[in-house]
């Protein structure tokens, strides 16, 4: 086959790729679930556990907004908050913090087990300390919780009939490297995974979840093993849901922008440190990472260029890409303009995150928050 017939024959593979993933993703802005700020929730048993390492700019402003939160929450409620090591006098400010409300309670972490990640064990030591009935929601320090974040979420929980759900925090970006990344969280899940069959399935697999809020029944929790069952797994997250999912429960991704923020990552050194310590172990082996970063770049890179040489498929190719990122950005409090127009750019930025993260485990130079992440993690 010439050259030229080749190129035909990608263009148009990718133009049907990029229509299909434009589909689904239409689709789940359609179904998505989403907490409902006028919702009420029963007067069960409420704990919120976070975990803090060295948060001594974020912990004050996560506290506020969750004491707001828990001002409405009409039951028991606990606020658990673990100091895991923290050098930076993080643990000090806790303490200060928790004699103003007696809601808040602070424990101090004791040193990560061998063959468990710091954040796993962090959370684990929490819900060991945590009520074992009602409901378990885990929040991460740099999120800001909107006043009515815990109900409508607890709410959305209990009256989809699922054990487990992830309301994605709208996350704030700001720099060029945080615009050209960030959003490529929330596109990545709804562009490939149909959520309402997820929801269904009990296929580990087919699950989406964000450690920045995950809201789950404690029962569901204990039975799926806790964060013991994925004490080794970088992307602890996903691990949770599917070992909740394997365990007989259900779970599924929700759009959190109304009740939540998150500013995940402050410039480029930040979020090449974020990604490198976890997209190496996205796609399960290195041969799949290889096929995922290759499909992306058939799809949302090679339209573009055939387009800047005239190519009329190569125009609907790009196209197609942009209106899956838009929709999935206004679907989740992103920014869209302009940002999805460069949507190709922020798929060649992924790919090299992904090549550096790669290398990185290989060579053993992956850490997080001044820990190595050792050999033995998923």
């Amino acid at each position: 086959m010439r050259s030229a017939e080749v190129r035909r024959v990608a263009l148009r593979a990718a133009s049907v790729g990029a229509a299909a993933s434009l589909a689904l993703t239409l689709d789940n802005a359609r179904r998505i679930r989403r907490p409902d700020p006028t919702a009420i929730a029963n007067p069960e048993p409420l704990n919120v556990l976070l975990p803090v390492r060295d948060e001594m700019d974020e912990i004050t402003g996560c506290l506020t907004a969750l004491r707001a939160a828990a001002d409405r929450w009409p039951g028991r409620i606990r606020l658990l908050v673990l100091d895991d090591e923290s050098t930076d006098g993080t643990g000090r400010l806790l303490d200060e913090l928790a004699r103003t409300d007696e809601r808040i309670e602070v424990l101090h972490g004791t040193p990560t087990p061998s063959g468990w990640l710091g954040k796993s064990w962090a959370c684990e030591q929490l819900s060991r300390n945590a009520d074992h009935d009602g409901v378990l929601v885990f929040v991460d320090a740099d999120v800001r919780l909107a006043p009515d974040a815990l109900v409508a979420s607890v709410a959305l929980l209990r009256t989809s009939g699922l054990d487990l759900i992830s309301p994605y925090p709208r996350q704030h970006a700001t720099g060029p490297a945080e615009r050209l990344v960030q959003p490529l969280v929330q596109w990545s899940w709804m562009s490939t995974l149909p959520l309402g069959l997820a929801e269904r399935s009990a296929r580990p697999s087919m699950s989406a979840a964000n450690g920045q809020l995950l809201v789950v029944d404690a029962a569901a929790y204990h039975r799926a093993g806790g964060h013991a069952a994925v004490r080794a797994d970088v992307l602890e997250d996903i691990a949770l849901l599917r070992a909740v999912k394997r365990s007989g429960g259900r779970g599924v991704a929700a759009d959190g922008s109304a009740v939540a923020d998150c500013h995940m990552y402050h410039g480029w050194r930040e979020v090449r440190a974020g990604y490198r310590k976890s997209l190496w172990s996205a796609f399960g082996s290195l041969p799949g990472t290889v096929a995922v970063v290759a499909l992306l770049n058939l799809l949302y890179v090679v339209p573009p260029l055939a387009a800047l040489r005239g190519s009329r498929a190569g125009v609907l190719g790009y196209l197609l890409g942009v209106t899956s990122r838009a929709v999935s950005a206004r679907s989740t409090g992103g920014r869209v303009w302009p940002d999805a127009l460069v949507h190709p750019m922020s798929i060649l930025a992924f790919t090299a995150l992904t090549v550096d993260s790669v290398l990185a485990r290989r060579t053993g130079r992956l850490s997080w928050k001044g820990r190595a992440i050792s050999e033995t993690t998923r």
